[in-house]
């Protein structure tokens, strides 16, 4: 999950700053567990990049998404099934090609400042939503700045013949050709609707940046305020389709450092925790107050290396680096026993994971033998870039970085490390400002296109995009599309197989892990389900009152 353009910080609408920081202080009413007041507070790991979903690519901006919006269909709680959401039914032309959605009736949507919406949900609001991403000369394509990676990296703009509103409450998507996991991707935040009439209402004022500022949608919570650096506040949506959420409130309290987060989880000041510590894992076990859960993690960690750039173009250099680490004795120890050495770009929880496949050796004799076959017997010099936060993924980059300068060392080379603030850090990467750079994935939709198109595919090679290798191998590619045009899940098991095979062969990345995903939280919290993708989803979430 990436973001990359970084879009203008959200202010705090000037009525309810007073309110968001009352909400967040130690001890407030609604703030501190088992006030019975409704508010759940989440310490989440960093600041969402923006609040428009369709510009939101990590799990921190679709956590700050996902209370606002709905999408046509959904993945069932703690799953990857597809169920019905703001579409009720719909059906699939016998080609595959066209899809047709039927529209709940009546769905509204959230009140804003300054505007107030007439009308319910109609086949307009999705029409809209889905041309502002694809067509450049649509009014709201360039306002706050997004290329919109999700919808480019997916393939969509090439994808897509037409949408269309045969009437309010129908939506039809013609594609070009069949394609396997577009109904996944329908579910995912980057589809989210958004209100017409909101977008024609800014327009009309000349404020149109709002519809990302101030975001109106129809999901389970209105949007309330945001701090950056500080809180995301939202307050419950009376009339949500599904009905009231249990919770009056919720509150993102913006923590990014782990050992405060669970600090604070102890203390009482939040109620759910992001991505706990390794070294607080057995604490939060152990303590009366807590809860800990579990799950095998949907992602991958890795070090990409920009292969449109020098030394790494050469597909030996990469290779001879990736032999020089040890990367078992490295997730030993930054994962503690929470991950295991990634060997293919997917993670083994997905199907068409290739099982045969054997692991790169680590044999820094043999990395020099390649590293002087490449030109580089005296040695090499690089840059290694570092993530300066932590991810489901990743527990901690900085010592990660560390263990492979070590490890690189004894085969001659020497890598400058760095970093950058995250969004800055992710724009550097996505631009290929660097020449080694970790970053990791988490799935979002349970499809091995999800990560070898999005990650590895000739279109996310672009500026911007998601393949922060820049590598576009037609070999590659072409397996990966074919993939995507078939129903067959046995052929495209076997196209997937392929392309990990021929992933291996040419290393654009060296694989690190895949991480067990942890989320910690207090004995009050009721109904929290993990989320297969390492999300934070609130809306069935509840408090036990006080006794």
């Amino acid at each position: 999950m990436r973001q990359y353009r970084r879009a203008a910080a959200p202010v705090l609408l000037p009525a309810l700053v007073m309110a968001l920081a009352a909400t967040l202080a130690p001890g407030a009413a609604g703030a501190a567990p088992g006030s019975g007041a409704g508010t759940l507070v989440y310490c989440s790991e960093g600041n969402p990049e923006s609040l428009n979903p369709q510009a939101v690519t990590t799990s921190t901006g679709m956590d700050a998404v996902i209370p606002l919006y709905d999408t046509l269909v959904a993945f069932r709680p703690g799953t990857t099934e597809i169920v019905p959401a703001l579409a009720e039914s719909w059906t699939v032309s016998p080609d595959g090609r066209v899809y047709t959605f039927a529209l709940r009736r009546g769905v509204p949507f959230h009140d804003m400042e300054g505007f107030t919406p007439t009308r319910p949900l109609t086949a307009a609001d999705v029409v809209f939503s889905v041309e502002r991403q694809w067509k450049p000369d649509h009014p709201f394509h360039r306002v706050s700045g997004t290329d919109y990676p999700f919808f480019t990296d997916m393939g969509l703009p090439t994808l897509l013949e037409r949408v269309e509103a045969p009437d309010d409450h129908t939506v039809r998507f013609t594609l070009k050709e069949p394609e396997a996991p577009f109904l996944a991707n329908l579910a995912m935040p980057f589809m989210a609707v958004l209100s017409a009439e909101y977008a024609a209402a800014l327009a009309a004022r000349g404020t149109p940046e709002r519809i990302d500022l101030a975001p109106v949608g129809t999901g389970p919570f209105r949007f309330v305020a945001f701090q950056p650096d500080a809180a995301v506040r939202y307050r419950a949506f009376e009339k949500h389709w599904q009905g009231r959420p249990r919770l009056d409130s919720l509150a993102f309290a913006i923590t990014p450092n782990a050992a405060v987060r669970y600090n604070k989880l102890r203390a009482g000041e939040c109620h759910v925790m992001a991505a706990p510590g390794p070294s607080d894992l057995d604490r939060i076990r152990t303590d009366p107050d807590l809860r800990l859960l579990r799950q095998e993690g949907m992602n991958v960690s890795y070090l990409a290396f920009n292969t449109a750039r020098a030394p790494f173009d050469d597909r030996r250099v990469r290779r001879a680096l990736a032999m020089a680490v040890d990367r078992r004795t490295l997730v030993d120890a930054v994962y503690r026993g929470a991950g295991q050495p990634a060997r293919n770009p997917i993670p083994p929880t997905l199907w068409a994971y290739d099982d045969e496949a054997q692991d790169l050796p680590y044999d820094p004799a043999a990395a020099r033998r390649l590293l002087a076959e490449a030109g580089h017997a005296d040695g090499l010099a690089i840059e290694l870039w570092y993530m300066p936060v932590t991810r489901p993924y990743m527990p901690n980059a900085k010592r990660v970085a560390e263990m492979i300068r070590a490890d690189l060392e004894t085969v001659g080379v020497t890598a400058d490390l760095k970093t950058a603030e995250w969004n800055a850090y992710r724009h550097a990467l996505s631009m290929g400002e660097h020449q080694a750079g970790i970053l990791g994935w988490s799935g979002d939709n349970g499809d091995p296109d999800n990560f070898l198109h999005a990650l590895l595919s000739c279109a996310a090679a672009r500026p911007g995009g998601g393949n922060m290798a820049r590598w576009c191998h037609t070999g590659f590619n072409d397996l990966i599309e074919r993939a995507r045009r078939t129903a067959d899940p046995a052929e495209r098991t076997r196209l997937y197989r392929d392309a990990q095979r021929l992933f291996r062969d040419e290393l654009p990345w060296m694989p690190i892990a895949h991480s067990v995903v942890f989320t910690a939280l207090r004995r009050e919290v009721e109904g929290y389900v993990m989320n297969p993708f390492g999300l934070h989803v609130f809306k069935d979430v509840g408090l036990t009152p006080d006794p």
